[in-house]
This record gives structure tokens, sequence and C-alpha cells, in this order.
């Protein structure tokens, strides 16, 4: 991977890329992806772990210990489980986060999928999401993921982010153009 690459650049991005390597090499992706998965879920689900990721206050002692716990607790054990010792044993575990960003970013990308941000007025019913999926799929030329999000601001319409690429088909963007055009006019 090269140095430039703007996910392997940062501390966050060499980890992440060391452990993809690691479960590339050993055929190990898929599972390595889900406990970080489950390990993100635990994060989410508990402020008092939240607080021992972030907080420089915790010796690598402590913060290995209590990481093992989780681990045991949640019954994960493998390379990613090693891996997320080894970051609490280097602390560098504020930076956990990152990583597991950064890692799936680089599984992402081994699988040629990229991840399209549908922003949408009202919930879409799966067809619909099916037939933008299958558009972006054609447009793109690999696997398009879908994440939906709504927001109403938006009126109608649908904001479409790929990568650095955005198309803002939303009819509040075609009411403000309306808006200056009607402006300049008059």
């Amino acid at each position: 991977m090269a140095a430039d690459d703007p996910i392997v650049a940062g501390m966050a991005g060499r980890y992440a890329t060391a452990l993809f390597e690691l479960a590339r090499d050993s055929g190990t992706l898929d599972a390595v992806s889900r406990d970080l998965d489950s390990f993100e879920a635990l994060l989410h689900g508990s402020p008092d772990l939240l607080r021992l990721v972030r907080s420089p206050a915790f010796s690598a002692e402590e913060q290995t210990r209590a990481v093992t716990a989780v681990l045991a607790k949640a019954k994960m054990e493998g390379t990613a489980a090693n891996f997320l010792r080894l970051v609490a044993s280097n602390r560098r575990l504020f930076a956990v986060r990152d990583m597991i960003r950064d890692f799936r970013e680089l599984l992402a990308r081994h699988r040629g999928e990229v991840t399209a941000l549908v922003t949408v007025a009202e919930p879409l019913a799966d067809a619909h999401k099916a037939e933008i999926k299958k558009a972006l799929d054609a447009v793109t030329g690999k696997n398009v993921k879908v994440e939906v999000q709504v927001d109403p601001a938006i009126i109608g319409g649908l904001v479409v982010k790929v990568g650095s690429r955005m198309v803002d088909g939303s009819l509040r963007t075609k009411l403000n153009a309306i808006k200056h055009a009607m402006k300049e006019v008059g």
C-alpha cells in the first residue's frame, strides 16, 4: 500500500493495515470484521468502556486488564481480540474507533465495494433502495453498499454521496436555485 494513501497515512491507518494484512493472510477477514463490529457495539453500549478507551488517566496495564475482561465476557477471541489487547498495551486504545473505521475501508476496497450515503426526505421502501443500489452499481462499476439517511429538510428527491462525489437532486436545492434565478431576473 502506498504511503500517501489516506487510510494508511496516520497511526490508526498503520494499525488497521497491519490487522487487515494479518487477517487477509490468515483467511480470517470475515471473523475479524464481525469481532470488530461486536467490540464497537460494546463501545456504543457502555459509557464506562468508552471512558476507559478515551481517557489517558488509565495506565496501559489497567486498560489491558479491562479490555481482556470485556473480551472474555463477550467470548471474543482470535485475531481481533489479540489486536485489541495489543492496542491497549501500546496505549493506543484512544484511537481504536479510527482503527476500526480504517479497517472497514480497507476491507471494502479489498472486496471492490464502495459505500453510498443516500439522503432522502422519508424512509425508502426496500424496492426503491434496491433500484438505487442497482443504478449505483451500474454507474460506478462496483458493488455499492447503500446507507440511507432520512432528512425531512431536503423536502423530496435525494442526495447521493459516493466517495468524494456528490449529486444533489433534492427538492430543497432545486427550490433554492429557482429562488436565486428569480432574484437575478427581477
